[in-house]
């Protein structure tokens, strides 16, 4: 099993499920469906990013994306999401949130 965890901000925010609760439950539970495939070591639609962050590609609706950075084969960090049509602006979102994550020392800070 892979643990997946929630990127938090240095003020305690959680873009990942601001995000996931502005979905329609449909989508939410489409989205909780792919965590479920990461946590059980499914990567088949994710999408290597560089630096160690990845992008998980949802092929209905909107075509979401999960992007979420992984640390060493056990645990996975979920950063933000997004669709298609604003992939860039995602990605650097999530390069800066990885960014962060990582600079404040990974395990102890930055995940919930």
């Amino acid at each position: 099993m892979v643990e997946v965890c929630e990127y938090s901000d240095s003020l305690g925010r959680k873009p990942f499920r601001v995000w996931v609760r502005h979905l329609d439950p449909s989508s939410r539970d489409r989205i909780e469906a792919a965590i479920l495939r990461i946590k059980h070591g499914n990567f088949s639609q994710v999408k290597g990013l560089g630096g160690g962050l990845l992008e998980y590609r949802l092929h209905f609706g909107l075509g979401y994306r999960i992007y979420c950075g992984r640390e060493g084969q056990a645990l996975v960090v979920l950063l933000v999401g997004g669709t298609k049509a604003g992939q860039h602006r995602d990605i650097k979102k999530a390069r800066a949130m990885w960014r962060d994550y990582k600079n404040r020392g990974s395990r102890q800070g930055g995940m919930t």
